[in-house]
């Protein structure tokens, strides 16, 4: 199986690096400026020698190099610096997605995409118009890594681990996004059994605002270890063919009682992309924050007058 990805900033390039990892043996990464790609590329083949993985590894500032990819993952465009949102980047990164986009339809009509590049949910939809491809092939990742870190601060503050944390962050990949406590469990118990309120609200808070921390910490950047391990989650779970149920921001077409917009929600994932949406019963203030997320979603759809 092909996978390319399209951006070698820190995102793109850690999660080819991921995929090494995972064993995937045929790998491109492109970059719009010459030489990027390339050097990245050859330097993970050197580390892939070393540890004894398959290192099948090409980089190229040549779009037409996708032909024939299964996956296409989608992450470059301009990151967030400090005290931008997400929305901030929306159409300077809508240019970028255009032209990326329509290589992808060009090179490799029948591949998978996934869209990484903020503001995330307008940019997957984006994505699907302009391609044309069955909305089962075309879906963000947002979800993977919000639930991660919702796990993170659970843990540290029930002092579990994270592995025995279950739980799902659903609606648009900002401010709004939605942790579901109802169906979160440490250690088998409901969270509200095991921490306080307070505690819950807080850890709902730092989730919301991780994103920002980052950049916040960073100055020059935005994060990339946990989005690349979530690409990579991704990736796998369709070549593997796994089965495997993530929060993937999909294109509803009455589901949670939304329609025409992308927005995260529990997906099963297998070699046809997305190959069921899971609805689960939300709480009356559950809808009501899926809603909020819908009318932000749409508004920046508006804006790039789609």
């Amino acid at each position: 199986m092909k996978i390319s990805i399209i951006g070698s900033g820190n995102v793109g390039a850690t999660a080819a690096w991921h995929l090494l990892q995972k064993d995937f043996s045929d790998i491109a990464i492109t970059d719009v400026v010459a030489g990027i790609a390339e050097g990245k590329a050859l330097d993970m083949s050197h580390a892939a020698a070393l540890l004894g993985l398959k290192h099948k590894i090409s980089g190229t500032s040549d779009m037409s190099r996708i032909k024939d990819s299964d996956i296409v993952v989608i992450t470059a465009g301009l990151a967030r610096k400090p005290g931008m949102t997400r929305l901030d980047l929306l159409q300077k990164n809508a240019e970028i997605v255009k032209g990326i986009c329509a290589s992808i339809k060009e090179n490799a009509p029948n591949s998978i995409v996934i869209v990484v590049t903020n503001p995330l949910d307008i940019m997957t939809y984006l994505a699907l118009k302009i391609t044309g491809f069955s909305a089962k092939k075309v879906f963000g990742m947002a979800g993977v890594l919000d639930t991660a870190r919702f796990r993170h601060y659970a843990s540290i503050a029930s002092d579990t681990p994270s592995d025995k944390i279950e739980t799902n962050v659903l609606g648009s990949h900002g401010d709004l996004m939605l942790p579901l406590l109802n169906y979160t469990k440490i250690n088998g118990k409901p969270i509200s059994s095991v921490l306080s309120k307070e505690k819950i609200d807080e850890i709902v808070d730092k989730t919301r605002n991780a994103g920002a921390e980052v950049v916040a910490l960073l100055q020059t950047g935005s994060a990339y270890y946990a989005p690349a391990a979530s690409i990579a989650e991704m990736a796998e779970a369709i070549a593997r063919d796994s089965k495997k149920a993530l929060p993937t921001c999909a294109y509803l077409n009455g589901e949670y009682g939304l329609s025409d917009l992308c927005i995260g929600v529990p997906c099963v994932l297998g070699k046809g992309g997305i190959e069921k949406i899971v609805e689960l019963e939300l709480s009356a203030e559950e809808k009501s924050i899926m809603r909020k997320c819908a009318e932000e979603i749409k508004q920046g759809i508006k804006e790039l007058n789609l």
